[in-house]
């Protein structure tokens, strides 16, 4: 008597997509229930309080779906959902396309970079038009030295890795005992 609340927290929560709710009482592999549901994943559900809304209506709850593998184990204790396929490579091609054009959106900022500095270059270029010396001549010299520096600095380090450490060691007399 009186320990209701223990037994429900021993247990392994399944919602399936219904809304039926399955209580398994000891820790099963996710391929027994992914067997058991075909065409269905196990995903470990974790409710997230975020922060309160800009617009002052309280904080939010999310909810956090993390896909498990068929090798992993249940554990009692936690809710976990069943998914299915279609919503799976729904969530997997959404992930992708977001992946995508965030590095799209990267890929546009170092273009604008660039072509920022080019103007500049530019600039710089017309300003000394006037018979000063040419910022290009100037650029190439520039680059031409960098690239002797960085050769240099190759070859030594390659000559610094080629030398090992030989200890002098002295010879030791074995004498006749």
């Amino acid at each position: 008597m009186g320990n209701c609340q223990a037994a429900e927290a021993a247990t392994v929560v399944i919602e399936q997509p219904g809304g039926k709710v399955e209580r398994l009482y000891w820790p099963t592999a996710a391929s027994e229930v992914m067997r058991s549901n075909p065409g269905h994943h196990v995903a470990l559900v974790t409710l997230c309080r975020a922060e309160e809304r800009p617009d002052g209506a309280g904080s939010v709850r999310v909810t956090r779906v993390k896909l498990l593998k068929p090798t992993d184990l249940l554990l009692i204790g936690q809710v976990y959902r069943l998914i299915t396929t279609q919503e799976v490579t729904r969530a997997l091609k959404a992930r992708k396309y977001e992946k995508m054009k965030k590095a799209q959106s990267e890929l546009a900022k170092q273009q604008q970079q660039q072509q920022s500095h080019r103007r500049v270059d530019d600039q710089v270029v017309e300003f000394n038009a006037g018979g000063e010396i040419d910022s290009r001549n100037c650029h190439n010299e520039q680059v031409a030295k960098h690239e002797r520096d960085r050769q240099k600095g190759a070859a030594a380090q390659s000559a610094a890795r080629s030398r090992q450490w030989r200890p002098s060691l002295q010879s030791i007399s074995e004498g006749a005992s």
